[in-house]
């Protein structure tokens, strides 16, 4: 197989999942244990970071989210996922955006920290509200965030917007709760939450204590 993926299906690999049912090119999917396998080699060697998702592609290694969402609309163009080279400024700004000022500002808040005023300035996204608040007017008066169709982009920004609403990480406004119903609205999300959600209830029966 060429193309390999190593996910846990509790974790940020749920959004790859995604991208590979969008893509439609078979692949091999290899389950890692938090405390276990993901830890040890042979997957060290993979990752060193210790952590999921990742790919592996002919060969070549690619982790992080938004780069291997990138990475796929790019090997596989017949996919359709990405504008044309030409036409990628808001693809590339908001999926970075979306990787870079929302990730740290939602985290961050989700553990309870947040930096203090006089020191805001040594963070790539200042605060969370107005990390927030730019986020919103990305998505207001859109259908798609990049262009007049789905793209990549679309399923990066959708996958975190619909994550940080099930979770309370986000204030449900409107234009967050609209966008993530479109763009979740699709067979391959379908899929690929099927496909997750099969695999959480396997490993959480392997994890019940006995009756």
């Amino acid at each position: 197989m060429s193309l390999v993926f190593y996910t846990n299906p509790m974790s940020r690999g749920q959004t790859v999942r995604w991208m590979l049912e969008e893509v439609g090119e078979p692949y091999e999917t290899e389950i890692l244990d938090y405390t276990t396998t993901m830890k040890q080699e042979p997957y060290l060697s993979i990752n060193p970071m210790g952590k999921v998702p990742a790919i592996v592609h002919k060969g070549r290694v690619v982790t992080e989210v938004a780069a291997i969402v990138c990475y796929l609309a790019d090997a596989f163009p017949e996919a359709g996922l990405a504008p044309p080279t030409s036409d990628r400024a808001d693809y590339y700004r908001w999926i970075f955006f979306t990787s870079g000022p929302v990730e740290a500002a939602f985290s961050n808040k989700a553990a309870g920290w947040e930096p203090v005023p006089e020191r805001q300035a040594m963070f790539g996204y200042g605060n969370y509200d107005l990390c927030i608040n730019t986020f919103e007017r990305a998505l207001t008066g859109k259908e798609y965030i990049a262009g007049d169709r789905f793209s990549a982009a679309d399923l990066f920004v959708g996958a975190y917007v619909n994550f940080m609403l099930q979770f309370n990480l986000l204030e449900p406004r409107p234009v967050f709760t609209d966008y993530a119903a479109r763009m979740t609205d699709r067979e391959a999300y379908r899929r690929a939450r099927e496909i997750d959600g099969k695999l959480i209830a396997e490993i959480q029966a392997q994890q019940a204590p006995p009756s």
